[in-house]
């Protein structure tokens, strides 16, 4: 069964496949080379894969290749993490080497100002509805204790509110 092995390190230049199948042509064949580049530039990311034969020749290669200087870096070879799913499009590095990028939503807490942190006690709310509270009874909650609005415009509220009061009563 063919065994993937991760090389970092690698420097982040341009660089050829051949380049670094030619480090590992002592082994013969039976080992392939997949250098991970930079879609927009086309230089080496700083890793690659290689695919050995079997367990017993994977150790023997990391051994002997572990450390060795390649372009002026000492490579390093591990056994590569098997692939998650999302992956099967694009190869990836190990987990630690992978950055997640989003924009960042302003969040308003309890007193109303966008961007400030939570209290030291509060958890983060969970997404997706999993066994906790609705989005809908926490929203509804008219009990004056639970919601706090912003100081700059109480007293416009109150006014709201009691004008709201004095419609639904007539």
């Amino acid at each position: 069964m063919p065994v993937r092995l991760y090389i970092g390190n690698l420097p982040k230049e341009e660089i050829d496949r051949q380049d670094l199948q030619a480090v590992f042509a002592a082994e013969g064949d039976a080992v392939t080379t997949k250098l991970i580049k930079d879609r927009k530039t086309g230089k080496c990311r700083g890793f690659g894969f290689l695919t050995v034969n079997n367990d017993e020749q994977a150790d023997e290669i990391i051994e002997k290749y572990n450390g060795q200087m390649f372009k002026d870096t000492p490579i390093k070879l591990e056994k590569a993490l098997p692939r998650t799913k999302g992956e099967e499009s694009e190869e990836q590095a190990p987990k630690a080497a992978i950055a997640t990028t989003s924009t960042p939503i302003p969040s308003v807490n309890r007193e109303g100002r966008e961007g400030s942190r939570r209290e030291k006690g509060s958890k983060k709310p969970r997404r997706g509805g999993g066994g906790g509270a609705s989005r809908e009874s926490t929203t509804t909650t008219t009990d004056s204790d639970a919601i706090r609005p912003d100081p700059r415009w109480a007293s416009e509220l109150e006014k709201l509110k009691q004008m709201l009061a004095a419609q639904t009563t007539n």
